[in-house]
Protein backbone atom coordinates (compact mmCIF):
# COMPACT_ATOMS: atom_id res chain seq x y z
CA UNK A 1 0.00 0.00 0.00
CA UNK A 2 1.33 4.03 -0.75
CA UNK A 3 2.65 4.96 2.05
CA UNK A 4 0.90 8.38 1.34
CA UNK A 5 -2.59 8.33 -0.05
CA UNK A 6 -2.80 12.06 -0.44
CA UNK A 7 -0.28 11.64 -2.52
CA UNK A 8 -1.82 10.22 -4.94
CA UNK A 9 -4.86 11.91 -4.51
CA UNK A 10 -3.34 15.12 -5.29
CA UNK A 11 -1.89 13.32 -8.47
CA UNK A 12 -5.19 12.50 -9.40
CA UNK A 13 -6.96 15.98 -8.92
CA UNK A 14 -3.97 17.76 -10.75
CA UNK A 15 -3.94 15.29 -13.28
CA UNK A 16 -7.49 14.74 -13.82
CA UNK A 17 -9.32 17.97 -12.29
CA UNK A 18 -9.48 19.16 -15.72
CA UNK A 19 -11.93 17.05 -17.35
CA UNK A 20 -15.41 17.19 -16.14
CA UNK A 21 -15.87 15.98 -12.28
CA UNK A 22 -18.41 12.86 -13.69
CA UNK A 23 -15.50 11.06 -15.10
CA UNK A 24 -13.02 11.99 -12.21
CA UNK A 25 -15.57 10.67 -9.42
CA UNK A 26 -15.10 7.04 -10.86
CA UNK A 27 -11.53 7.22 -11.23
CA UNK A 28 -11.47 8.39 -7.37
CA UNK A 29 -13.53 5.65 -6.63
CA UNK A 30 -10.96 3.13 -8.60
CA UNK A 31 -8.23 4.83 -6.64
CA UNK A 32 -9.88 4.24 -3.43
CA UNK A 33 -10.30 0.57 -4.23
CA UNK A 34 -6.55 0.05 -5.92
CA UNK A 35 -5.22 1.22 -2.62
CA UNK A 36 -7.39 -0.34 -0.26
CA UNK A 37 -10.20 1.52 0.88
CA UNK A 38 -9.82 -0.33 3.98
CA UNK A 39 -12.97 -0.38 5.52
CA UNK A 40 -12.65 -3.90 6.71
CA UNK A 41 -12.83 -3.80 10.36
CA UNK A 42 -12.95 -6.22 13.46
CA UNK A 43 -15.43 -6.13 16.48
CA UNK A 44 -15.65 -7.96 19.83
CA UNK A 45 -18.22 -7.52 22.69
CA UNK A 46 -17.13 -8.44 26.08
CA UNK A 47 -19.20 -9.94 28.73
CA UNK A 48 -19.54 -6.97 30.48
CA UNK A 49 -21.26 -5.45 26.96
CA UNK A 50 -17.91 -3.57 26.09
CA UNK A 51 -17.68 -3.36 22.22
CA UNK A 52 -14.24 -3.04 21.22
CA UNK A 53 -14.14 -2.18 17.19
CA UNK A 54 -10.51 -2.77 15.67
CA UNK A 55 -9.16 -1.26 12.23
CA UNK A 56 -5.60 -2.22 10.91
CA UNK A 57 -3.59 0.21 9.01
CA UNK A 58 0.49 -1.11 8.86
CA UNK A 59 1.64 1.91 6.78
CA UNK A 60 3.25 3.24 9.96
CA UNK A 61 4.10 1.67 13.68
CA UNK A 62 1.78 3.80 15.83
CA UNK A 63 -1.85 3.28 16.94
CA UNK A 64 -4.71 5.59 17.64
CA UNK A 65 -7.15 4.26 21.04
CA UNK A 66 -10.13 5.82 21.80
CA UNK A 67 -12.85 5.58 24.35
CA UNK A 68 -16.12 6.69 23.25
CA UNK A 69 -18.90 7.05 26.21
CA UNK A 70 -22.58 7.48 24.77
CA UNK A 71 -23.29 10.34 27.04
CA UNK A 72 -22.95 14.08 26.05
CA UNK A 73 -24.32 17.33 27.10
CA UNK A 74 -27.96 16.43 25.32
CA UNK A 75 -28.00 14.05 28.40
CA UNK A 76 -27.79 16.73 31.13
CA UNK A 77 -30.66 17.96 32.77
CA UNK A 78 -31.79 21.88 33.76
CA UNK A 79 -29.27 22.94 36.73
CA UNK A 80 -26.87 20.36 35.91
CA UNK A 81 -25.94 22.12 32.29
CA UNK A 82 -22.05 21.07 31.69
CA UNK A 83 -21.69 18.54 33.94
CA UNK A 84 -20.73 15.99 31.25
CA UNK A 85 -17.80 18.72 30.19
CA UNK A 86 -16.50 19.13 33.43
CA UNK A 87 -16.57 15.40 34.22
CA UNK A 88 -13.98 15.06 30.96
CA UNK A 89 -11.61 17.40 32.75
CA UNK A 90 -12.02 15.42 35.86
CA UNK A 91 -10.77 12.26 34.10
CA UNK A 92 -7.50 13.68 34.19
CA UNK A 93 -7.24 14.27 38.02
CA UNK A 94 -6.22 10.24 38.62
CA UNK A 95 -7.20 7.24 40.48
CA UNK A 96 -5.68 5.51 43.56
CA UNK A 97 -3.73 3.69 41.34
CA UNK A 98 -2.46 7.31 39.33
CA UNK A 99 -1.98 10.64 40.76
CA UNK A 100 -3.85 13.49 39.32
CA UNK A 101 -1.56 14.55 35.98
CA UNK A 102 0.02 11.25 36.09
CA UNK A 103 -2.22 9.46 32.78
CA UNK A 104 -0.91 12.72 30.82
CA UNK A 105 2.79 12.65 31.66
CA UNK A 106 2.68 8.91 30.89
CA UNK A 107 1.28 9.29 27.64
CA UNK A 108 4.15 12.08 27.03
CA UNK A 109 6.90 9.84 28.04
CA UNK A 110 6.13 7.37 26.00
CA UNK A 111 6.19 9.35 22.62
CA UNK A 112 2.76 9.96 22.43
CA UNK A 113 -0.33 12.65 22.69
CA UNK A 114 -3.87 12.65 24.61
CA UNK A 115 -6.99 14.38 24.68
CA UNK A 116 -10.28 14.02 24.73
CA UNK A 117 -13.38 16.04 23.87
CA UNK A 118 -17.23 16.38 24.94
CA UNK A 119 -20.34 17.11 22.51
CA UNK A 120 -23.58 17.23 22.38
CA UNK A 121 -23.97 13.28 21.71
CA UNK A 122 -21.08 11.85 23.47
CA UNK A 123 -17.66 12.34 25.43
CA UNK A 124 -14.68 10.76 24.05
CA UNK A 125 -11.05 10.16 25.21
CA UNK A 126 -7.84 9.74 23.18
CA UNK A 127 -4.49 8.27 22.94
CA UNK A 128 -2.23 8.38 19.83
CA UNK A 129 1.16 6.55 20.75
CA UNK A 130 4.16 3.75 19.56
CA UNK A 131 1.92 0.63 19.05
CA UNK A 132 4.32 -0.96 21.30
CA UNK A 133 2.69 1.18 24.06
CA UNK A 134 -0.76 0.24 23.06
CA UNK A 135 -1.07 -2.58 26.21
CA UNK A 136 -0.81 0.53 28.61
CA UNK A 137 -2.94 3.20 27.57
CA UNK A 138 -5.93 0.21 27.75
CA UNK A 139 -4.96 -0.71 31.28
CA UNK A 140 -5.01 3.18 32.17
CA UNK A 141 -8.20 3.93 30.26
CA UNK A 142 -9.90 0.85 31.95
CA UNK A 143 -8.23 2.00 35.56
CA UNK A 144 -10.28 5.45 35.45
CA UNK A 145 -13.57 4.51 33.71
CA UNK A 146 -14.16 2.78 37.01
CA UNK A 147 -11.63 3.43 39.78
CA UNK A 148 -12.31 7.62 39.11
CA UNK A 149 -11.02 9.81 41.96
CA UNK A 150 -13.39 12.40 42.41
CA UNK A 151 -11.45 15.16 45.47
CA UNK A 152 -13.03 18.09 46.49
CA UNK A 153 -9.92 20.22 46.42
CA UNK A 154 -9.48 19.20 42.89
CA UNK A 155 -12.70 19.91 41.74
CA UNK A 156 -13.02 23.28 42.96
CA UNK A 157 -9.38 23.92 41.04
CA UNK A 158 -10.96 22.75 38.01
CA UNK A 159 -14.61 24.51 38.05
CA UNK A 160 -12.81 27.26 37.86
CA UNK A 161 -10.79 26.20 35.18
CA UNK A 162 -14.07 25.64 33.45
CA UNK A 163 -15.59 28.70 34.09
CA UNK A 164 -12.51 30.54 33.26
CA UNK A 165 -13.03 28.65 29.42
CA UNK A 166 -16.24 29.62 29.49
CA UNK A 167 -15.35 33.41 29.71
CA UNK A 168 -12.54 33.18 27.42
CA UNK A 169 -13.80 31.08 24.64
CA UNK A 170 -18.07 32.08 24.87
CA UNK A 171 -18.44 35.40 26.88
CA UNK A 172 -16.04 37.09 25.67
CA UNK A 173 -16.19 35.92 22.01
CA UNK A 174 -19.12 37.36 20.53
CA UNK A 175 -19.88 35.48 17.23
CA UNK A 176 -19.39 32.07 19.69
CA UNK A 177 -22.15 33.96 22.02
CA UNK A 178 -24.20 34.52 19.09
CA UNK A 179 -24.44 30.88 18.28
CA UNK A 180 -25.07 30.15 21.82
CA UNK A 181 -28.33 32.39 22.00
CA UNK A 182 -28.70 31.18 18.34
CA UNK A 183 -29.23 27.60 19.84
CA UNK A 184 -31.34 28.99 23.10
CA UNK A 185 -33.92 30.42 20.65
CA UNK A 186 -34.29 27.75 18.20
CA UNK A 187 -34.38 24.82 20.36
CA UNK A 188 -37.34 25.26 22.65
CA UNK A 189 -37.71 21.87 24.32
CA UNK A 190 -34.73 19.69 23.26
CA UNK A 191 -31.57 20.05 25.49
CA UNK A 192 -29.35 21.16 22.26
CA UNK A 193 -30.68 24.28 23.10
CA UNK A 194 -28.21 24.39 26.72
CA UNK A 195 -24.35 24.95 25.25
CA UNK A 196 -22.26 21.85 26.07
CA UNK A 197 -19.87 23.89 28.32
CA UNK A 198 -22.93 24.97 30.69
CA UNK A 199 -24.47 28.06 31.44
CA UNK A 200 -22.18 30.35 33.91
CA UNK A 201 -24.86 29.54 37.05
CA UNK A 202 -24.97 26.35 36.60
CA UNK A 203 -20.90 26.18 36.64
CA UNK A 204 -21.40 28.82 39.44
CA UNK A 205 -23.59 25.92 41.79
CA UNK A 206 -22.00 22.57 40.35
CA UNK A 207 -20.76 20.33 43.29
CA UNK A 208 -18.54 17.62 42.97
CA UNK A 209 -21.83 15.58 43.63
CA UNK A 210 -22.98 16.34 40.38
CA UNK A 211 -19.47 15.70 38.66
CA UNK A 212 -19.73 11.88 41.14
CA UNK A 213 -23.50 11.07 39.75
CA UNK A 214 -22.14 11.86 36.13
CA UNK A 215 -19.42 9.38 36.53
CA UNK A 216 -21.57 6.66 37.93
CA UNK A 217 -24.81 7.11 36.03
CA UNK A 218 -22.86 6.90 32.57
CA UNK A 219 -19.15 5.92 32.80
CA UNK A 220 -19.76 2.12 32.58
CA UNK A 221 -18.32 -0.71 30.01
CA UNK A 222 -21.78 -1.32 28.99
CA UNK A 223 -22.17 2.48 27.98
CA UNK A 224 -18.72 2.53 26.17
CA UNK A 225 -17.12 1.74 23.40
CA UNK A 226 -13.32 1.11 22.32
CA UNK A 227 -11.89 1.98 18.96
CA UNK A 228 -8.56 0.90 17.78
CA UNK A 229 -6.75 1.99 14.87
CA UNK A 230 -3.09 1.19 13.50
CA UNK A 231 -0.56 -1.17 13.46
CA UNK A 232 -1.84 -3.81 15.06
CA UNK A 233 -3.31 -7.17 15.13
CA UNK A 234 -6.96 -7.49 16.31
CA UNK A 235 -7.07 -10.46 17.72
CA UNK A 236 -3.68 -9.29 20.24
CA UNK A 237 -5.99 -6.02 20.64
CA UNK A 238 -9.00 -8.23 21.64
CA UNK A 239 -7.05 -9.90 24.34
CA UNK A 240 -5.68 -6.95 25.34
CA UNK A 241 -9.46 -5.78 25.57
CA UNK A 242 -10.34 -8.82 27.75
CA UNK A 243 -7.49 -8.38 30.15
CA UNK A 244 -7.42 -4.97 31.11
CA UNK A 245 -11.64 -4.45 30.52
CA UNK A 246 -12.83 -7.17 30.95
CA UNK A 247 -12.98 -7.37 34.48
CA UNK A 248 -15.42 -4.23 34.96
CA UNK A 249 -18.48 -4.63 35.92
CA UNK A 250 -21.52 -3.28 34.16
CA UNK A 251 -23.96 -1.26 35.99
CA UNK A 252 -27.76 -0.14 34.77
CA UNK A 253 -28.02 2.51 32.87
CA UNK A 254 -30.81 5.30 32.99
CA UNK A 255 -33.87 5.54 31.01
CA UNK A 256 -33.43 7.80 27.92
CA UNK A 257 -36.81 9.32 26.80
CA UNK A 258 -37.60 11.03 23.71
CA UNK A 259 -37.00 14.61 23.87
CA UNK A 260 -38.80 15.45 20.74
CA UNK A 261 -38.53 19.33 19.46
CA UNK A 262 -42.06 20.84 18.38
CA UNK A 263 -42.66 21.94 15.25
CA UNK A 264 -41.54 25.26 14.79
CA UNK A 265 -44.70 27.98 14.23
CA UNK A 266 -43.07 30.94 12.22
CA UNK A 267 -39.84 32.29 12.12
CA UNK A 268 -37.46 33.43 15.40
CA UNK A 269 -35.03 36.79 15.39
CA UNK A 270 -33.07 37.20 18.05
CA UNK A 271 -30.01 40.36 17.88
CA UNK A 272 -27.04 40.43 20.12
CA UNK A 273 -25.27 43.42 21.15
CA UNK A 274 -21.65 43.21 21.86
CA UNK A 275 -18.41 44.85 21.29
CA UNK A 276 -16.79 43.16 17.91
CA UNK A 277 -15.56 43.75 14.43
CA UNK A 278 -17.53 43.07 11.76
CA UNK A 279 -21.54 42.35 11.94
CA UNK A 280 -22.55 38.44 12.29
CA UNK A 281 -25.37 36.86 10.33
CA UNK A 282 -26.96 33.32 11.13
CA UNK A 283 -29.74 31.90 9.29
CA UNK A 284 -30.97 28.52 10.63
CA UNK A 285 -33.34 26.14 9.76
CA UNK A 286 -34.24 23.48 11.07
CA UNK A 287 -33.50 19.95 8.87
CA UNK A 288 -33.65 16.06 9.37
CA UNK A 289 -30.46 14.05 10.58
CA UNK A 290 -29.73 10.43 9.25
CA UNK A 291 -31.51 7.60 10.94
CA UNK A 292 -32.34 5.02 8.70
CA UNK A 293 -28.71 5.11 6.02
CA UNK A 294 -30.85 3.05 3.43
CA UNK A 295 -33.87 4.73 3.31
CA UNK A 296 -33.40 8.34 3.78
CA UNK A 297 -32.64 10.74 1.38
CA UNK A 298 -33.00 14.36 2.06
CA UNK A 299 -30.32 14.44 4.51
CA UNK A 300 -27.74 13.12 1.75
CA UNK A 301 -29.08 16.04 -0.31
CA UNK A 302 -28.67 18.41 2.36
CA UNK A 303 -25.26 17.61 2.08
CA UNK A 304 -25.06 18.08 -1.02
CA UNK A 305 -27.08 21.32 -1.10
CA UNK A 306 -24.48 22.83 1.35
CA UNK A 307 -21.09 21.69 -0.66
CA UNK A 308 -22.72 23.66 -3.67
CA UNK A 309 -23.25 26.57 -1.75
CA UNK A 310 -20.00 26.68 -0.31
CA UNK A 311 -17.71 23.16 -0.31
CA UNK A 312 -15.06 25.24 -2.55
CA UNK A 313 -13.78 28.63 -3.06
CA UNK A 314 -15.48 28.74 -6.25
CA UNK A 315 -18.79 27.93 -4.74
CA UNK A 316 -22.25 30.21 -5.10
CA UNK A 317 -21.72 31.89 -2.22
CA UNK A 318 -17.96 32.76 -2.44
CA UNK A 319 -18.53 33.68 -5.98
CA UNK A 320 -21.56 35.57 -6.06
CA UNK A 321 -21.99 37.23 -2.93
CA UNK A 322 -18.04 37.54 -2.28
CA UNK A 323 -16.26 38.21 -5.15
CA UNK A 324 -19.09 39.25 -8.04
CA UNK A 325 -22.19 41.13 -5.73
CA UNK A 326 -19.17 42.63 -3.07
CA UNK A 327 -22.38 42.08 -0.82
CA UNK A 328 -20.34 39.86 1.96
CA UNK A 329 -16.25 39.75 3.36
CA UNK A 330 -17.56 36.29 4.04
CA UNK A 331 -20.64 33.84 3.24
CA UNK A 332 -20.71 30.41 3.53
CA UNK A 333 -23.48 27.12 4.37
CA UNK A 334 -23.02 24.42 7.24
CA UNK A 335 -24.61 21.33 7.86
CA UNK A 336 -24.36 18.03 9.64
CA UNK A 337 -26.16 15.11 8.95
CA UNK A 338 -25.16 12.86 11.84
CA UNK A 339 -26.23 13.79 15.50
CA UNK A 340 -28.24 11.79 17.79
CA UNK A 341 -30.75 15.10 18.34
CA UNK A 342 -32.59 17.21 15.30
CA UNK A 343 -30.05 18.82 13.04
CA UNK A 344 -29.71 22.01 11.64
CA UNK A 345 -28.56 23.63 8.23
CA UNK A 346 -26.95 27.54 8.46
CA UNK A 347 -26.21 29.98 6.53
CA UNK A 348 -24.23 32.40 7.55
CA UNK A 349 -21.70 35.58 6.79
CA UNK A 350 -20.70 39.12 7.82
CA UNK A 351 -21.64 42.09 5.28
CA UNK A 352 -19.62 44.16 3.49
CA UNK A 353 -18.55 47.69 4.24
CA UNK A 354 -21.88 50.06 3.52
CA UNK A 355 -23.69 46.89 3.21
CA UNK A 356 -26.21 46.18 5.74
CA UNK A 357 -26.99 42.67 7.74
CA UNK A 358 -30.67 43.10 5.99
CA UNK A 359 -29.00 42.98 2.60
CA UNK A 360 -26.80 40.19 3.39
CA UNK A 361 -30.14 38.56 4.35
CA UNK A 362 -31.66 38.96 1.34
CA UNK A 363 -28.73 37.71 -0.79
CA UNK A 364 -28.79 34.82 1.02
CA UNK A 365 -32.18 34.00 0.68
CA UNK A 366 -31.57 34.81 -3.31
CA UNK A 367 -29.31 32.11 -3.14
CA UNK A 368 -31.40 29.66 -2.03
CA UNK A 369 -34.56 30.91 -4.09
CA UNK A 370 -32.58 30.39 -7.16
CA UNK A 371 -32.07 26.94 -6.24
CA UNK A 372 -35.55 26.58 -5.68
CA UNK A 373 -36.63 27.88 -8.72
CA UNK A 374 -33.65 26.90 -11.06
CA UNK A 375 -32.20 24.23 -9.50
CA UNK A 376 -28.33 23.45 -9.54
CA UNK A 377 -26.01 23.40 -12.46
CA UNK A 378 -24.90 19.29 -13.27
CA UNK A 379 -21.36 20.48 -13.33
CA UNK A 380 -22.09 22.17 -9.76
CA UNK A 381 -23.05 18.63 -8.57
CA UNK A 382 -20.22 16.83 -10.12
CA UNK A 383 -17.87 19.18 -8.31
CA UNK A 384 -18.95 18.83 -4.92
CA UNK A 385 -18.95 14.84 -5.51
CA UNK A 386 -15.88 15.28 -6.49
CA UNK A 387 -14.83 17.33 -3.78
CA UNK A 388 -16.02 14.87 -1.13
CA UNK A 389 -13.93 11.71 -2.74
CA UNK A 390 -11.07 13.55 -2.87
CA UNK A 391 -11.71 14.24 0.95
CA UNK A 392 -12.29 10.55 2.00
CA UNK A 393 -8.75 10.03 0.19
CA UNK A 394 -7.26 12.31 2.00
CA UNK A 395 -9.05 11.04 5.40
CA UNK A 396 -7.07 7.71 4.91
CA UNK A 397 -3.82 9.08 5.36
CA UNK A 398 -4.63 9.83 9.19
CA UNK A 399 -5.10 6.83 11.97
CA UNK A 400 -6.65 9.30 14.11
CA UNK A 401 -9.33 10.55 11.73
CA UNK A 402 -10.16 6.96 10.70
CA UNK A 403 -10.93 6.25 14.49
CA UNK A 404 -12.96 9.61 14.74
CA UNK A 405 -15.01 8.74 12.43
CA UNK A 406 -16.10 5.02 13.17
CA UNK A 407 -16.11 6.46 16.71
CA UNK A 408 -19.12 9.63 15.63
CA UNK A 409 -21.24 7.50 13.72
CA UNK A 410 -21.14 4.80 16.05
CA UNK A 411 -22.34 7.58 18.95
CA UNK A 412 -25.25 7.97 16.81
CA UNK A 413 -26.14 4.71 16.42
CA UNK A 414 -25.30 4.08 13.20
CA UNK A 415 -22.68 1.41 12.57
CA UNK A 416 -19.34 2.53 10.99
CA UNK A 417 -19.42 -0.39 8.29
CA UNK A 418 -22.58 1.64 6.34
CA UNK A 419 -19.17 4.21 6.27
CA UNK A 420 -18.90 3.37 2.13
CA UNK A 421 -22.81 3.10 2.05
CA UNK A 422 -23.41 6.55 3.11
CA UNK A 423 -20.94 7.54 0.35
CA UNK A 424 -22.43 5.64 -2.04
CA UNK A 425 -25.83 7.12 -1.45
CA UNK A 426 -24.06 10.70 -1.49
CA UNK A 427 -23.01 10.02 -4.41
CA UNK A 428 -26.22 8.81 -6.05
CA UNK A 429 -28.08 12.24 -5.64
CA UNK A 430 -29.28 14.26 -8.02
CA UNK A 431 -29.80 17.89 -8.72
CA UNK A 432 -33.48 17.25 -8.62
CA UNK A 433 -32.94 16.26 -5.17
CA UNK A 434 -30.86 19.07 -4.17
CA UNK A 435 -33.63 21.21 -5.64
CA UNK A 436 -36.42 19.27 -3.84
CA UNK A 437 -35.00 19.75 -0.59
CA UNK A 438 -33.81 23.47 -0.78
CA UNK A 439 -38.16 23.49 -1.67
CA UNK A 440 -38.97 21.64 1.54
CA UNK A 441 -36.68 22.94 4.09
CA UNK A 442 -35.73 26.84 3.55
CA UNK A 443 -39.33 27.76 4.68
CA UNK A 444 -39.35 31.02 7.43
CA UNK A 445 -41.66 28.22 9.39
CA UNK A 446 -38.36 26.05 10.18
CA UNK A 447 -36.06 29.72 10.60
CA UNK A 448 -33.82 31.33 13.49
CA UNK A 449 -32.57 34.60 12.25
CA UNK A 450 -29.53 35.57 14.26
CA UNK A 451 -27.46 39.13 14.02
CA UNK A 452 -24.66 40.53 16.05
CA UNK A 453 -25.00 44.10 16.12
CA UNK A 454 -21.45 44.99 16.53
CA UNK A 455 -20.88 47.70 19.75
CA UNK A 456 -17.31 49.73 20.33
CA UNK A 457 -15.14 47.47 21.16
CA UNK A 458 -13.19 48.13 24.87
CA UNK A 459 -9.80 49.77 25.18
CA UNK A 460 -7.16 47.49 24.55
CA UNK A 461 -8.57 45.53 22.39
CA UNK A 462 -11.03 42.09 22.27
CA UNK A 463 -9.22 39.53 24.61
CA UNK A 464 -7.49 37.14 23.00
CA UNK A 465 -9.38 33.79 22.85
CA UNK A 466 -8.43 30.88 25.04
CA UNK A 467 -5.92 28.35 23.49
CA UNK A 468 -6.76 25.10 22.80
CA UNK A 469 -7.09 23.55 26.29
CA UNK A 470 -4.98 20.22 27.30
CA UNK A 471 -8.72 18.27 28.25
Amino acid sequence: MPARLSDIAKFYQKRFLPMRHAKWIPLCLTLVTAVGWADETFQKQLANGLRVIVKEDHRSPTAAHMVWYRAGSMDESNGSTGVAHLLEHMMFKGTPATGPGEFSRRVAAAGGRDNAFTSRDYTAYFQQIPKQQLPEMMQLEADRMRHLTLDDKEFAQEIRVVMEERRLRTEDQPTSLLFEQLNAVAFQAHPYRAPIIGWMNDLENMTVHDARAWYERWYAPNNAYVVVVGDVDHQQVFAWAEKYYGALETRALPGRKPQDEPPQQGIRRLTLKAPADLPVLIMAYKAPAIRDVERDVDPYALEMLASVLSGHEAARLNRRLVREQRLAVDAAASYDSTSRGPAMFFLHGSPSAGKTRAELEAGLRAQIADIQQQGVAREELERAKAQLIAAQIYKLDSIFAQAMEIGQLEAIGIPHSLNRRIIDKLQAITAEDVQAVARKYFRDEQLTVAELDPQPLPAGGRPRPASASRH
